[in-house]
């Protein structure tokens, strides 16, 4: 098996079972929009804008009319400078787990080869993973007061807003997005700004 390349920027994919996919064969943070969930969810376009904003993104979607809706629609939420587009190529079948495939006859992303995907995002790996981006856990989250206490839900909120992030986030939503758009020294200080507001 070979080893699994790193990508610091996060990638955007339509569906857990890309996700499951790209698992395989890649050491990054993926992210699934649910087909056309993304065009529902505003707490998600908010954390995709925030994420694009300080390292870019990786987009990866089918090349059938679905994904190519989608990485329309991607496009007018995210600023396209920071947009790096992969395509899959155009392969006739169906996924194994399905029964029919699609309308346009056409594989997935989690119906591409790994060599395929793997030479595809060759270009963007490092060789070397870095230390973990914030490192911020669910038991720094309850030490700080974020969860458990009566007033988490308002701190959350603080934060959320001092890292410009949705306000309504759930914390673990929140923990998820701390960890990949700060640096611990970020979030303490965020920590120390707001309470002492």
């Amino acid at each position: 098996m070979s080893e699994k390349l790193y990508i610091d920027v996060p990638i955007i994919v339509e569906g857990k079972y890309d996700r499951i996919k790209l698992d395989s064969i890649l050491d990054a943070h993926i992210i699934v929009t649910d087909g056309f969930g993304i065009f529902k969810r505003d707490e998600q376009r908010a954390l995709l804008r925030r994420l694009a904003q300080k390292n870019g993104v990786i987009v990866l979607t089918d090349s059938d009319g679905g994904g190519l809706v989608i990485r329309s629609h991607l496009r007018s939420v995210l600023p396209p400078d920071k947009i790096i587009n992969l395509y899959i190529p155009e392969v006739k079948g169906k996924e194994k787990r399905k029964k029919t495939g699609g309308k346009a006859g056409l594989l997935g992303v989690e119906g591409i080869d790994a060599d395929i995907l793997r030479e595809l995002f060759r270009p963007y790996s490092n060789k070397k993973r870095p230390e973990a981006r914030g490192n911020v856990t669910k038991a720094d989250f309850f030490a700080d007061g974020l969860s458990g206490k009566e007033n988490s839900t308002e701190l959350r909120k603080k934060l959320a807003l001092s890292l410009k992030l949705p306000a309504n986030m759930s914390a673990n939503a929140l923990l998820e997005a701390v960890n990949l758009c700060c640096s611990r020294e970020e979030y303490e200080e965020s920590i120390r700004k707001i309470k002492e507001r």
